[in-house]
């Protein structure tokens, strides 16, 4: 009996960051000098401290177990101390903390939590893929938002349809921007969490760029904006800010009714996180740390300038970003001397 596809399936297109490893490796094999412009992965090894830190907890075999549910007190204590530090924010470590098995498990399997078929989850375009196909999955309806360029690369809320704001229950947020770069418009998390209030709508901020940012720049927490934990939940990675990319360890924090929700959802689905990961967490989180992000965060922008000024030498607009790992311009126009026209094909002689 033949293989059939999922009719869910059928409806998504590949995964984008698949394909191009796909094309990369096979250039690569013919021979070709490829530099990677792929999926976001740091080329640096993870710090020292945490990688110590793997190495003495997993040879606990307390940890060779299941980890525990709602994650380990130990690692929501810290997270829940560092956004203190960080953002302002008061987080209660038993309710308002759960940490994830990367920041992907929790945005694709969120929607199924709230979302049923014919609602609608509001996503932006360009984004993250995985915000519209785990909202398909749930068998939502997609909205897209286009990110303005002179709105900053935000949406234009006020644009969004009534009978699309009426049936919509989720709306997927990321400041710093993947993959525009953009940071977060003033005012705008403000307007967001009014919107939300208004029209019943779950808020789900990526938060995975929080500590990659440039020039003097510090990126806000979404819940950090008054009423937002009324409304939202935001998730925060370690992969990206510490080289831990291969770990999978992130938390989601926020509204407790809604984390009870998807808790209930992840206790059927997986069963949690190795906890000597978690642990080694920890470390990341603790001021000794900060170096390593900074010297990261250095790396990055001269890496930035590098690309960015490449990008002008050769004809391109481009306006270095303050955040993320990406760089975002609009490809030019063939020039009309180098641009195909009517009489060239018309001039071929038949094959």
């Amino acid at each position: 009996m033949p293989f059939v596809k999922s009719e869910r399936l059928r409806k998504l297109p590949p995964y984008l960051f698949a394909e191009i490893d796909k094309k990369k490796k096979a250039a690569i094999a013919a021979g070709r000098d490829v530099i990677n412009l792929g999926v976001g992965d740091p080329d640096r090894p993870t710090p020292a401290p945490i990688i110590k830190s793997l190495q003495h907890h997993v040879e606990n075999p307390a940890f060779h177990q299941y980890a525990l549910d709602q994650g380990a007190p130990e690692l929501r204590r810290s997270i829940a101390a560092f956004c203190k530090l960080r953002y302002g924010l008061d987080l209660d470590p038993e309710t308002e903390i759960l940490p994830l098995i990367g920041s992907k498990e929790g945005i694709a399997h969120f929607p199924l939590a709230v979302l049923n078929p014919g609602d609608i989850s509001l996503v932006p375009d360009p984004c993250y893929p995985v915000y519209r196909s785990s909202s398909m999955f749930a068998g939502a309806d997609v909205y897209s938002m286009p990110l303005e360029p002179g709105l900053g690369f935000r949406p234009d809320l006020g644009a969004i349809p009534a009978d699309v704001y009426a049936r919509a229950r989720l709306m997927f947020l990321n400041y710093p921007n993947n993959p525009t770069g953009a940071i977060v418009p003033e005012g705008f998390f403000e307007r967001v969490v009014d919107f939300a209030r208004a029209y019943d709508i779950l808020v789900v901020h990526d938060n995975a760029y929080a500590e990659i940012s440039f020039d003097g720049y510090r990126a806000p927490s979404f819940l950090a904006t008054p009423g937002a934990k009324d409304v939202g939940i935001e998730v925060f990675s370690l992969s990206k800010p510490y080289n831990m990319t291969g770990w999978r360890c992130a938390v989601v924090a926020g509204n407790a009714a809604a984390l009870e929700v998807y808790w209930r959802l992840k206790t059927n689905i997986d069963s949690g996180l190795f906890e000597a990961i978690q642990l080694a967490g920890i470390a990341a989180l603790s001021p000794d740390a900060d170096q390593d992000v900074a010297s990261m965060n250095e790396l990055y922008a001269r890496r930035r300038d590098l690309v960015c000024d490449a990008l002008r030498a050769a004809g391109v607009d481009v306006s270095p970003p303050r955040g993320t790992i990406y760089v975002w311009a609009q490809v030019p126009e063939a020039s009309p001397a180098r641009r195909p026209t009517a009489s060239t094909y018309s001039s071929r002689p038949p094959s």
